[in-house]
């Protein structure tokens, strides 16, 4: 039986940690909202524990899954964080999409106190979470990823090493730039498809069954007909990776002006408030301004 530990109880992290106490592994757990941590416990074996540091006092591999640069630099290498508990030769895993240079630090930070650190970025959203499929992009050393793989595969079922620190990232930040930018394509056109007249539903079809058929647009576009907008995966924190490969960009000499666009797009929505709410209901910035509506009555 393994000694796990998970930190970070979201929309994604929330159904990753249950997946790993279920498994009947042994499991710390912490979260910044304690009640979300006491919630899991009920899941099966898993002791709540009040900051990341107790969690890696107790846990041999280490899992965790938080919102931004910021949270992740705290919770890894804060005061109280797992650097300040961490096992000799612990494993560190974060699943979070974040910088890759503030992910190398926190490497460096994890490897003078005797532990390994993977940058781990997950994709799949929530439905990908509550059902074990997850697709990981690791960064890191290889050998700490195979140690560590099996409590992977609990999570996830795709696992792709991308190279050293930080390189997981940037796959993953690769990965959303394109989701956001085809998701941006599709807005545009199926507002112009509504406006003149082509009803919403045959347009889908259309697209579905043509050159510009896309996993992503026909998993979203449904929710969109719907008028639906729970979140999957949160309008600002796609701005928020998306603003991160613009600063890769930047930082490698890159244009990205389609992604640009895109950003600004995104950070429309927030300004109207639905920051919370699934990227796909950004699609309203445009409905606004051309005055109709894609519904799939």
């Amino acid at each position: 039986m393994a000694k796990l530990g998970f930190l970070g109880l979201g929309i994604m992290g929330y159904p990753m940690a249950r997946h790993l106490v279920r498994s009947g592994n042994d499991v710390a757990a912490w979260s910044n909202t304690i009640a979300k941590a006491h919630e899991l416990a009920k899941e099966g074996p898993c002791k709540v524990c009040s900051s990341p540091k107790e969690v890696a006092e107790q846990a041999d591999y280490i899992f965790y899954c938080v919102g931004d640069s910021a949270m992740s630099r705290e919770v890894a290498a804060g005061k109280n964080g797992l650097a300040d508990g961490l096992r000799k030769d612990a494993i560190v895993a974060d699943c979070s999409t974040i910088s890759p240079a503030v992910s190398r630090e926190i490497a460096e930070v994890i490897a003078l106190k005797g532990g390994h650190f993977l940058d781990a970025p997950c994709t799949g959203s929530k439905p990908g979470a509550e059902k074990a499929a997850l697709t990981f992009m690791i960064g890191g050393d290889k050998a700490a990823f195979e140690r560590a793989r099996p409590y992977f595969e609990i999570m996830g079922k795709l696992f792709y090493y991308c190279g050293g620190p930080g390189m997981g990232l940037q796959a993953k930040l690769t990965q959303n730039l394109v989701l956001a930018n085809l998701f941006q394509g599709f807005a545009e056109g199926m507002v112009l498809a509504a406006k003149g007249g082509i009803p919403p539903k045959l347009m889908l079809e259309i697209l579905d069954n043509s050159a510009a058929k896309s996993g992503l647009i026909s998993f979203k576009a449904p929710f969109v007909l719907a008028r639906n907008f729970e979140t999957n995966f949160s309008t600002k924190w796609l701005h928020k990776d998306i603003s991160l490969a613009l600063d890769s960009g930047e930082e490698l000499d890159v244009p990205l002006p389609a992604t640009a666009l895109t950003q600004q797009m995104l950070r429309a929505a927030i300004a109207k408030g639905w920051g919370d709410d699934d990227f796909c209901s950004a699609i309203r910035i445009l409905e606004e301004w051309a005055s109709t509506e894609v519904r799939g009555e």
